[in-house]
């Protein structure tokens, strides 16, 4: 296993170094493969591609740290305490978002899909605090790191919850922009968030209230 002052003095010898040919760790310049884990930036909301060693050196939870190591866990939320009023009052003009607690704000975040990525919502607070209230569930994210995905379908049915990382929510609002046309993002988009949510579904570790 790579060591922390390993990887550190990696960092420091690849500063100003040149870069070879494909994709590097962000931090160290190691090469890295396509299928590869991420750090977020608290301060900056950035996230950074990362090699194994680097990644290590950030999953203490509990440390005070500038970059987080993302987890990789999917849970699946059945029986969300989340109805459409309850949507209406936290002012999301989709049926679609994700939330996640920032803790440089020191306050919970959501943001939404559309053709221009993902967009800030002024989240109700009082609102937000209620659903944390009606389901304890909630509070199992952890910060900067993981988000609440939460569709809520057109229909009468209920709403789809899951707790992922925050860098799926991202790659998931950059490929929808790219498919996005119209007002409603048209059929191709639509199908995306379709086979999409599918897949978390499949993938997801039910929690049950």
């Amino acid at each position: 296993m790579t060591g922390a002052f390993d990887v550190l003095a990696r960092i420091r010898e690849s500063r100003g170094a040149p870069r070879p040919a494909g994709e590097q760790c962000e931090m160290c310049a190691e090469p890295i493969a396509d299928q590869h884990q991420h750090v977020v930036n608290v301060e900056g909301r950035q996230l950074m591609c990362v090699c194994r060693g680097c990644y290590l050196l950030f999953t203490d939870t509990a440390a005070q740290l500038r970059y987080r190591a993302i987890p990789d866990r999917y849970l699946a939320f059945p029986d969300f305490a989340l109805d459409r009023r309850e949507w209406e009052r936290l002012q999301i003009p989709v049926g679609l978002a994700f939330f996640f607690r920032n803790s440089t704000l020191g306050r919970t975040v959501a943001f939404y899909p559309g053709p221009a990525g993902a967009t800030e919502s002024e989240l109700d607070l009082s609102a937000w605090n209620n659903i944390r209230t009606a389901d304890s569930r909630v509070d199992m994210l952890a910060d900067d790191t993981e988000a609440l995905l939460v569709r809520i379908p057109d229909d009468a049915e209920a709403p789809e919850c899951f707790l992922v990382p925050i860098d799926t929510c991202y790659e998931f609002v950059g490929r929808l922009r790219m498919l996005w046309h119209g007002f409603d993002g048209g059929q191709q988009a639509r199908e995306y968030i379709r086979e999409f949510f599918t897949g978390i579904a499949a993938r997801s570790r039910v929690v049950r209230r």
